[in-house]
């Protein structure tokens, strides 16, 4: 039978990545386990012990964490019957997980750390009470949700250019009024907002990393004026982008 591979990240925490069965001797004591399905599929949920060769070989990343560290690191324990679907933020970084090959000590560290960073946006999400769950709250079927992921995930990886409403929408095969209603239910903000949080972070990263003027930052993150970026970034982070990065400069 064919194993996935382990990745032992601490006597606490291993993850387990690929096809097939996960090996029971790599698994911490007292383990809570998480399966992410096929990555592509929007959904975690938790398995059990009995679950290794079977329904875990459907999962291409399956996380073993002690119970113990969980509430250390966390104070959280998912519910043992929880199910959940995958915003287009997780399901990048178990793609990006699941993406290293080889087995030298340079992707073996790729995978520790990629796996660390799951891990920890996982339980954020979780703590913020943002995962939607499955068979949860929800008046969107699950198509929709696979939909409005696919739509959240543009908004991640094409942020810089002109998105609209309408033309996320066509890309996504949703009308604008079930865009608009499903964003809101699964990721409490609209498509403009999200598209601007992406856009202020950036300039956020930009500010603190490069030396290049203010108002070429906001140009590079899609603000027409400087004016526009101003006020824009005042409002999200509560000063204007010359003071913020006067505070990075002098920390």
């Amino acid at each position: 039978m064919t194993s996935k591979l382990s990745v032992i990240i601490s006597p606490a925490f291993t993850s387990f990545v690929g096809r097939g069965a996960c090996d029971p001797a790599r698994l911490p004591p007292d383990a809570v386990i998480l399966g992410f399905g096929d990555i592509g599929e929007p959904a975690v949920m938790m398995l059990t012990a009995d679950d290794l060769d079977g329904e875990a070989q459907d999962h291409l990343i399956v996380f073993a964490i002690s119970r113990s560290e969980c509430l250390r690191l966390f104070d959280l324990l998912p519910r043992a019957d929880g199910r959940w679907y995958l915003p287009a933020n997780l399901r990048g970084l178990g793609r990006a997980v699941v993406a290293v090959e080889g087995e030298g000590l340079v992707s073996e560290m790729l995978r520790v750390a990629r796996s660390m960073e799951l891990l920890c946006q996982l339980f954020i999400a979780l703590q913020a009470n943002s995962m939607v769950e499955v068979g949860g709250v929800t008046t969107l079927s699950e198509q929709d949700i696979t939909r409005i992921a696919a739509a959240h995930q543009m908004v991640n990886e094409r942020w810089q250019e002109k998105l609209t409403v309408g033309n996320v929408a066509r890309r996504c095969g949703l009308s604008k009024a079930k865009l608009t209603y499903g964003f809101r239910e699964l990721y409490q903000c609209t498509v403009p907002e999200a598209v601007s949080e992406r856009r202020l972070e950036h300039a956020k990263r930009l500010l603190a990393q490069s030396d290049l003027p203010i108002s070429s930052i906001g140009y590079r993150c899609g603000y027409m004026s400087n004016a526009s970026f101003t006020r824009a970034f005042a409002r999200r982070f509560g000063m204007a982008p010359t003071e913020m990065r006067r505070l990075e400069t002098t920390a």
